[in-house]
């Protein structure tokens, strides 16, 4: 079944602040196999003008897709997560994500359509800093695949 037009626009309240920390930031780096200084050595980022290490720019899809699943598990929606695969991702950055940060993230649907009965979510993750700051957005999409038929 196609998903409710009328749910575009539908905000989600902000997430709970997850403070990104230093060890995160040079985990993450080395999980993806970026070797940047700015990841890893406070002085590296402190001579590109960062006040502590900086994280990879992929690093937020963790939070903000944790963000994206209150959108998922809304009920009302009727989202059958159990179908869904990820189709695409994007981000704008305002500035790097730093150590020490901490971030929220609200999550909005931007756009539903169906195509050969694959149900397609847009999600834009705002994450702001604690000061209210837009840090970045972020875009996600989400593919639920049409039924199989018997």
């Amino acid at each position: 079944m196609a998903l409710d037009q009328s749910f575009v626009g539908r905000s989600y309240p902000p997430t709970a602040p997850y403070e990104v920390g230093r060890e995160k930031i040079r985990e993450f780096a080395a999980a993806v196999g970026d070797t940047n200084p700015a990841y890893t050595d406070r002085e590296a980022a402190g001579a590109l003008g960062h006040p502590d290490v900086i994280a990879p720019p992929t690093f937020v899809f963790s939070i903000t897709f944790a963000a994206a699943g209150q959108v998922v598990q809304d009920p009302q929606l009727g989202l059958d997560y159990s179908r869904v695969v990820h189709g695409d991702q994007k981000f704008a950055y305002r500035r790097p994500v730093r150590a020490g940060d901490l971030l929220t993230v609200s999550s909005t649907i931007e756009g539903i359509k169906s195509m050969a009965g694959n149900d397609i979510l847009d999600i834009r993750g705002d994450v702001h800093d604690a000061d209210g700051e837009l840090v970045v957005t972020s875009w996600t999409k989400l593919v639920s695949r049409a039924a199989e038929e018997a």
